[in-house]
């Protein structure tokens, strides 16, 4: 073959490779769904940190410096009447903010600043009947850990659902009703929950 049939014959063997309609881009592969490095994503429920029965619940985790609502669960005995329940699920809420989070919740960026130890009781005495006390003056809490119990109290089955919660220290230390606003949502480290004084009835 000369060179000028060689020369001639290299086109038409380019057009019939081209034709075999082999595409590299475009072979099929299932390598499965590729990781989610989104971070404060959760790929689902973790079964780690639910419970078997209970009563649903939401607390609100720190994560990227803002709070993210969690899904747990706190045991509530049957027939428990409603004042003992409210301190129950209090309780249970309280337990559930102090806990480590689990593997995947630290994995996509979960912490929690509310410190283990920290109980809660109903209402004193002269105490309005929604108020909680906890062991520790709300006032020596971090903002972060003040930020975390306020928001998830006030949005539970403890308080009347109103968006706020009664909480004072042991004692007589008065009584505060502090709200969760969406800045302290966005923004826990640098925005007190606001907060008004509560006379005794």
């Amino acid at each position: 073959m000369t060179v000028r049939r060689l020369m001639l014959a290299l086109p038409l063997l380019g057009v019939l490779l081209t034709g075999c309609g082999i595409r590299a881009t475009e072979v099929p592969t299932d390598f499965g769904a590729a990781p989610s490095r989104v971070p404060c994503s959760l790929a689902g429920p973790d079964l780690s940190t639910q419970s078997a029965h209970g009563v649903p619940v939401q607390v609100f985790l720190l994560c990227r410096a803002s709070l993210v609502a969690v899904d747990r669960t706190v045991r509530v005995p049957e027939g428990t009447p409603d004042a003992r329940r409210r301190v129950i699920v209090a309780q249970g809420l309280l337990d559930q903010l102090a806990a480590a989070p689990s593997a995947s919740e630290k994995a996509a960026g979960y912490a929690t600043y509310v410190p283990g130890g920290l109980s809660v009781s109903g209402p004193g005495g002269h105490d309005p009947e929604d108020a909680l006390r906890l062991s520790a003056a709300p006032s020596r809490l971090s903002s972060y850990a003040l930020a975390q119990l306020v928001c998830t109290l006030s949005d539970s089955a403890a308080t009347e659902g109103d968006g706020s919660v009664i909480l004072g220290g042991p004692g007589g230390l008065p009584l505060r009703r502090y709200d969760c606003t969406d800045d302290v949502r966005n923004a826990p480290g640098s925005t007190q929950p606001p907060s008004s004084p509560v006379s005794a009835v």
